[in-house]
């Protein structure tokens, strides 16, 4: 479950190659959790995940939280979508400070975790609030914990989105809708020369067409049941078009243009663990007026009309075991 991305790098500017091509940073803080020696303790109550609903990798913890029922079990803090020169804040909760950990910016629990460390601080975070430390910021990892070792607390009838049978097709998609789709959005927005540009771009656009031919015979990814695989999807198709179409100049088409992933899309916001932590408003303010978002003068867009989400997908239908 493992899969090195990335490098380690001090600052943001060198996430960016000697070819203008965006390379994201790795993860500092990746120890598994799990029950044997050096692993992370499987307890309830004991770790606070901190979350932005702008940030893709964030939100799909959230989802996989939400559908397993593991909202008692995994405290949660959520910072500003709107990321600041100082880092992701607390602006939300009163007085600017998270309530647990007492902090007004992110980047002050990881300086107190580790001073040496100076990369990004990133969500979604996990603290252990025994020990008020950074534990893990793993985001490729995150959810399988949840789905896996977490399983002794998850909620009577919860989905197996991690069945043993799927797992090794479950990674190798997984691994491909990062590259491609999740990060490759990024790669597209984050090029700092025109080829960087438009290899992303082509590699964002020609897995979206394969996803689109897969969906016209599953109603899911791997058919009938939801998976970790369709988490993952979903975060950057709920993205796309309120974000990514104008401010990562991925413009080619718009997930409304596919018939499948959009009724797809739409299928899975109207489950409520979606559609409940999608928020398109945030979405949008985190992207256009971050510090980074090359937005000097901070206009919000006021489309695209996402009143459309709630519109039948019909998919249920289609796919229904008596047709």
């Amino acid at each position: 479950m493992s899969i090195a991305i990335g490098k380690v790098v001090t600052n943001e500017n060198n996430e960016i190659n000697q070819d203008g091509a965006f390379v994201r940073q790795s993860n500092r803080f990746d120890t598994p959790f799990g029950n044997e020696p050096g692993m992370l303790p499987v307890e309830s109550g004991r770790y606070r995940l901190i979350w932005a609903a702008i940030c893709p990798w964030a939100h799909r913890q959230m989802i996989a939280i939400k559908l397993l029922g593991l909202e008692h079990v995994i405290s949660v803090g959520k910072v500003s979508p709107v990321r600041t020169s100082h880092g992701w804040e607390f602006s939300l909760d009163p007085k600017g400070v998270d309530p647990v950990l007492g902090i007004r910016y992110l980047p002050e629990i990881y300086a107190s975790t580790d001073p040496n460390y100076h990369g990004r601080a990133t969500v979604p975070t996990i603290v252990d609030v025994k020990t008020g430390k950074v534990v893990n910021n793993d985001y490729f990892n995150l959810t399988y914990y949840w789905e896996t070792v977490f399983k002794p607390f998850h909620k009577s009838g919860a989905p197996d989105l991690y069945p043993q049978h799927l797992r090794k097709e479950i990674d190798e998609l997984n691994h491909v809708i990062f590259h491609e789709v999740n990060n490759g959005v990024y790669k597209a927005g984050f090029a700092r020369s025109q080829k960087a540009y438009e290899e992303a771009y082509h590699l964002v656009f020609n897995q979206l067409d394969k996803l689109e031919q897969r969906l016209d015979k599953s109603r899911y990814l791997f058919g009938d049941n939801i998976t970790d695989s369709d988490i993952r999807l979903y975060v950057t198709l709920a993205r796309f078009d309120v974000a990514y179409y104008s401010a990562f100049k991925t413009n080619r088409n718009r997930i409304i243009d596919y018939p499948n992933l959009w009724a797809y899309a739409r299928d899975l916001y109207q489950i409520p663990a979606f559609g409940e932590t999608t928020d398109f408003e945030a979405i949008k303010k985190g992207y256009f007026l971050s510090n980074n978002s090359h937005n000097p003068y901070d206009i919000l867009p006021l489309g695209p009309d996402v009143s459309n989400w709630h519109t039948p997908h019909n998919r249920d239908k289609r796919f229904s075991k008596s047709h």
